[in-house]
């Protein structure tokens, strides 16, 4: 596993949409870092990691609110454990809410057909969804909805809510 984050850093300029050279390294940093943090907390993710067609990582989702709120984060995306492209997640809430957080985010997915699903922006999230907050031993008995199944890690902050919220994702592949 070190191997392939190792590589990806590499190479991470050269492959992935020039803005800033220096924040496309920050990114793939982060990234490597969720999910060393990710697999600490739980080694039983590795299993999903293994099997998984694909996933996006999210290292860090900055989420904030007072009665409306919302989230942003931005990703990297891999296939069989390949970087193929570049998310974000933007997510809007609505309802009693007050304060703010930051989470790091991982989606798996299973098949060829979940991933599509994502890379045609027709993966969103509502009220009915859930992601499983990662402590030790979540990963062994989580299992996959839909073909895609997410993961959170909670990094700072407080927030108190109870309301609606719908969590969409855009991709952009790698040139």
């Amino acid at each position: 596993m070190r191997l392939w984050l190792l590589i990806v850093l590499c190479f991470s300029c050269g492959y992935l949409p020039r803005g800033n050279c220096a924040e496309v390294q920050q990114l793939e940093a982060d990234t490597a870092m969720a999910i060393k943090a990710f697999l600490q907390t739980d080694p039983g993710l590795k299993a999903f990691f293994n099997r998984a067609h694909g996933y996006a990582v999210f290292p860090k989702v900055a989420k904030g609110g007072l009665i409306v709120g919302g989230a942003y984060g931005e990703g990297l995306v891999f296939v069989k454990r390949k970087l193929v492209g570049k998310s974000r997640l933007k997510q809007l809430t609505l309802g009693f809410q007050i304060g703010g957080q930051t989470y790091s985010q991982i989606v798996f997915f299973k098949s060829a057909d979940a991933f599509e699903r994502f890379t045609k922006g027709e993966l969103a999230f509502g009220a009915q969804a859930s992601a499983v907050a990662l402590d030790a031993g979540a990963g062994t008995s989580a299992d996959y909805e839909n073909g895609v199944s997410v993961f959170t890690m909670a990094l700072g902050g407080l927030m108190y809510e109870a309301s609606l919220s719908g969590q969409v994702f855009t991709y952009q592949a790698l040139p």
